[in-house]
């Protein structure tokens, strides 16, 4: 037997295949008393758990003709009352959010930066300041200077804004 004649052989088999695997979904369609094909999944359990996807289906009627057939034979056709798998258990809705992170309004922030202060607990204060641009530390640097008021806040946030501009013009360099 040469290449030609065992391709020929192969695509027969495979016309058979897919002429038996669409009579075996005609009956299950049948048997079920569905109206589409994608209808039988809810019948087929997947070894992960719940029932099979209609994606899963196209792939294993192109690909896999002889499993989806035994699959159907055997838990749609051999059954005498078909009865569909329960879906997958899934995540609850929200739980993938973080819950450790503890999140403040503006208001609860204000209070919490304000008992840092009274504190004097310099590295919360810190943490809790918001981000300020170099522009705005300058601008409320002069503001308190004017007002001849001493806010170290200010200064080391304005240090440090001068520090990680010249770290960044030094990586880029």
């Amino acid at each position: 037997m040469n290449f030609t004649e065992e391709k020929e052989v192969n695509v027969t088999n495979r016309t058979k295949t897919l002429k038996e695997i669409e009579e075996t979904i005609s009956k299950a369609i049948k048997k079920v008393g569905a109206k589409k094909e994608n209808e039988l999944c809810k019948y087929l359990p997947m070894t992960s758990g719940g029932y099979m996807h209609h994606f899963t289906l196209k792939k294993m009627k192109k690909k896999e003709p002889k499993q989806l057939g035994t699959m159907i034979t055997r838990y749609i056709i051999e059954t005498d009352k078909p009865k569909p798998v329960a879906p997958k258990q899934r995540a609850p809705r929200g739980s993938r959010k973080r819950r450790d992170q503890i999140t403040f309004n503006r208001i609860q922030l204000e209070r919490m930066l304000n008992i840092a202060r009274l504190a004097g607990d310099k590295e919360i204060i810190q943490i809790l300041s918001p981000k300020k641009s170099l522009a705005t530390y300058k601008r409320e640097l002069i503001q308190s200077i004017r007002h001849e008021k001493i806010e170290p806040e200010l200064w080391n946030g304005y240090v440090e804004s001068i520090q990680a501009k010249q770290m960044l013009e030094e990586y880029q360099n």
